[in-house]
This record gives structure tokens, sequence and C-alpha cells, in this order.
């Protein structure tokens, strides 16, 4: 069983909660000034985003929740861990905390999560910032995703030997020297037992691989509202050694937002900014001082 005190000196943050109907949420607020919200995926949590909060909490107000059975929210055995859910909780936040001029910083299921968002309450957005992600459906479902939604090896993989939370961070961080042992702490913390990663796969049985699947028509209705967002700024910060989030897909952004600012990491995998923080975060400021 991994222990905070393992990793809690790189996660050096006041948790704070929202009541969402008896579920906690739980979410990171630091800092001052216009709200930067970072939206995390699958495996992880907000402690993925720790380097761009401790860096631009000195000037913004950085706000980033974990999505309930993620993270330090709560992990409710019987609950609707849908897409259409996770925008719903998003959206309850964003209200309680009355943000407007938004940045959305998204990776992963943060994508898909943010923008659900963002196309329900356009004027509210301001700028968005792009890690491995999409926000549109692709047919491109790698196979062991597609093996984890099996109905008895996922269960028993993910569930009964957190074989994807422990690959993830195994191969996710492709310079692997960054993958210490308190930073893999950090990791898998919140997923120490089978109760716990409920959400980890539900998140891989909610991946709409075709039209029949439930979660398609709310995909299909955040890809259909992205073309009003083709004005906003946008940086496009991509891992080029991601197995999942491949180069189509960075192509697929592009073409949707020729505008946008895009820098293309060769070296880095899907947890890309675990790999080149130190890069992204001048790109990051350089991009949020011009848009300004």
């Amino acid at each position: 069983m991994v222990n905070r005190d393992s990793f809690k000196a790189l996660y050096p943050f006041e948790s704070r909660f929202l009541d969402l109907g008896g579920v906690r949420y739980h979410y990171l607020d630091e800092g001052r000034g216009e709200p930067i919200v970072m939206v995390h995926g699958n495996p992880t949590w907000s402690f993925y985003y720790r380097h761009l909060i401790i860096e631009l909490r000195k000037e913004y107000r950085v706000i980033a929740p974990d999505h309930i059975g993620c993270g330090l929210s709560d992990k409710p055995q019987q609950y609707e861990y849908t897409l259409e859910r996770h925008i719903a909780n998003l959206e309850a936040l964003m209200e309680h905390l009355a943000l407007k001029k938004i940045t959305l910083v998204l990776h992963d299921w943060g994508g898909p999560i943010g923008m659900g968002y963002a196309v329900r309450h356009p004027g509210h957005v301001r700028r968005f910032v792009i890690f491995n992600t999409v926000a549109f459906w692709s047919p491109h479902i790698p196979l062991f995703l597609r093996l984890c939604r099996l109905p008895f090896f996922g269960p028993i993989a993910i569930r009964g030997l957190n074989l994807f939370a422990v690959v993830a961070a195994r191969v996710a961080c492709r310079h692997r020297e960054r993958m210490t042992e308190e930073v893999k702490a950090g990791y898998l913390f919140p997923y120490g037992s089978y109760a716990d990663r409920i959400a980890v796969l539900r998140f891989v049985q909610d991946i709409p691989v075709n039209s029949a699947h439930p979660t398609f028509a709310v995909l299909q209705s955040i890809e259909n509202g992205l073309a009003q967002f083709g004005r906003h700024p946008m940086i496009i910060l991509w891992g080029g050694k991601d197995p999942v989030f491949t180069a189509p897909l960075l192509e697929s952004w592009k073409q949707r937002f020729p505008d946008a600012v895009v820098k293309e990491i060769a070296d880095a995998g899907h947890y890309v900014i675990e790999d080149a923080h130190e890069r992204i975060i001048p790109w990051l400021r350089e991009f949020l001082d011009k848009t300004s």
C-alpha cells in the first residue's frame, strides 16, 4: 500500500472539496488572478499537473479537480461513471467557484470533459492548452484498451491487478529516470485497492468504440461544437511517443484549429508533462503572456 508521506513533498497543496449530492469532489485552488483550470485523464489525477501548478500559481489562480473515482475524490461503487456525468461535475465546480475567462488545460479524458464544459459554456472560456487528448471520435483504439474492455479480462486486469495504472506509470513517461519511486507512488496512491480502481475501469468502458455506445452521442455533440472556438487562442503541446494519442490525432487537432500554436515534443510520451515540464513551462508562459 502506497503511503501519502512517500510523495507529499511533490504535492504541496491544500485539498478542497465540493459536495455533489453526498459525494466529495476533490480539487486544488492555488494562487490568485486569472483562472486556469487543469482537467486530468485516466489513470492520473491532479498530481499529474503539479509542476505546472507550482509554477503558474505565482501569477494565476490554478484549479485542478480530481474526477469522481479518481485522486482524492470519493470513489462510490454505485455511480454513473460516464462522460456526461464528469462534464456535469466540472460544470458544478465552475459554477460553485463562479469562474469566467477560463483557460482550460486538457489531457487524455480531460479533453472531452473540458471541451464538454466549453461547448456548453462558451462565454466562460478564453483560451485552451491541449496536451495529448481528443475531443472528437476516433476509430483508432489500441489493442490493450480493447482488451481492457472485455467483460472478464478488464475487471481482473484493471481492478484486481491494477495493471492499467501500473503499466501507465512504467511506459507513459518515456524518460524513465523521472519516474522515481516517489513520483510513481504519487501516481499510484489513489488506486491502492480493488474498490479504489472502479473509475479506472469505468473510464475504459466508457470509450465509445462505435455509434451504438451511449457516450458516442455526447462526444459527437462536443465535436460538433468545436468550430465555435476557431478564433480562441490555443496551444497544443504533444508528446510524439504516445502509443494511444498518435500523430493522426494531432493532425486532426491541427486541421480543426489551424491557427493554434503547436509544439511537438518528439521524445515525450503520454505523460508529456512528466517528460518535458522544463520545456513546457516557458512555452506556456509565453503563450499566456501573448494572449493576456
